[in-house]
């Protein structure tokens, strides 16, 4: 059984970074991603109603990661938005630069709509980063401390914003206002479907144990099986009703009403304490712990700086997301449309040191 430590004992388990990343210590950023709200409630919230748009259920669908190793693809996707949250310059530049050699080979043919998909699409991408960002921002609020104040908020967005610039995002495209989020997903709704394919996702994710480690004893997990009951109901509670029907979701307002007191007590237990935060995490997504622990044990970085993806992409001789890597996509695109073959697995086992082991 691990036992209890304090903060400056876990100081010196970690590493410090090498610097302060794009956000650093006083940002927004760092405020609201390091809640404990952000680790299953808004994450989850994220990667469920992410499957709303056809194309993203087509490439995880067809590809098979989350299905087939779920703790897996759970723990580096988690990293991966840790690295963008906290993470220092050199290797979230990298990270986000292997990240379009990994997205190359999601492309295909999509059932639903009849048209192709492709990961490293631009409005794609913009859709993943704003369920993210809107979801781990909504989750603090309902369970969490509370609504940030209006200048916080704005810089909330306008730190969303900088983050887009690691991915094919036109940083123009992104909204920096409450009503320019809400304007947003009212926009896309008319493109969101809700397929038998993503509804299968969704109830796969939201039974939460798939993200437990595969080998934890059946007993522990049955003992988690009243926390897993809180957590999912809090994870729907902040699901607009038309995704609810789109999902296959009944979950009623009284429900919604009394999932939150249990929820924002969890996570407050979990805020005010650094050793139950860390097993969660060691938990859900051990690739991402060497990540987050630095910032949530305020450890100071090597060098106390931050810059912008864009300064940081020009410094370490990365081309912009959008620009990167266009012959591999190339091929991969000449593979799948033109010769009816499997995408090249090309930028995957690079990923592994960057973005976290895959078995």
């Amino acid at each position: 059984m691990l036992g209890i430590k304090t903060r400056a004992a876990l100081r010196e388990e970690f590493a410090p970074h090498a610097d302060y990343g794009f956000f650093g210590p006083g940002s927004v950023a760092w405020k609201v991603w390091s809640h404990p709200t952000s680790y299953i409630l808004g994450f989850a919230r994220a990667v469920t109603i992410e499957h709303l748009d056809p194309n993203l259920a087509a490439a995880v669908v067809q590809a098979g990661g989350v299905r087939y190793r779920p703790h897996t693809r759970y723990g580096r996707t988690m990293r991966y938005f840790a690295l963008v949250a906290f993470g220092a310059t050199e290797p979230t530049a990298k990270a986000a630069d292997v990240l379009v050699k990994i997205h190359s080979k999601a492309i295909g043919n999509d059932p639903v709509t009849g048209s192709t998909y492709d990961a490293n699409k631009p409005s794609s991408q913009l859709w993943i980063h704003m369920t993210a960002w809107h979801s781990i921002l909504y989750c603090y609020e309902k369970f969490g401390p509370g609504r940030l104040s209006p200048h916080e908020e704005a810089q909330f967005w306008e730190e969303c914003a900088r983050a887009a610039e690691l991915q094919t995002i036109d940083p123009a495209t992104v909204p920096r206002t409450r009503e320019d989020v809400i304007r947003y997903f009212e926009d896309w709704r008319p493109h969101l479907a809700a397929s038998e394919a993503a509804q299968d996702m969704v109830h796969f994710i939201l039974g939460l144990d798939v993200a437990l480690p595969p080998d934890m004893p059946a007993w522990q997990k049955r003992a988690m099986s009243p926390m897993l009951y809180v957590l999912r109901h809090g994870i729907i509670s902040p699901y607009p009703q038309y995704m609810r029907q789109m999902c296959g979701l009944r979950q009623g307002p009284l429900l919604d009403m009394l999932i939150v007191p249990p929820n924002k007590i969890f996570h407050a237990a979990m805020h005010r304490s650094i050793n139950l935060s860390m097993l969660l995490m060691r938990m859900i997504a051990p690739a991402a712990l060497e990540i987050a622990m630095p910032v949530l044990l305020d450890i100071p970085a090597d060098n106390p700086i931050t810059m912008t993806p864009r300064e940081a992409q020009a410094k370490y001789g990365y081309e912009l997301p959008v620009h990167a890597h266009q012959d591999l996509r190339a091929r991969q695109h000449d593979r799948v449309f033109a010769k009816g073959e499997a995408p090249s697995d090309e930028g995957l086992i690079e990923s592994e040191q960057h973005i976290g082991a895959m078995s």
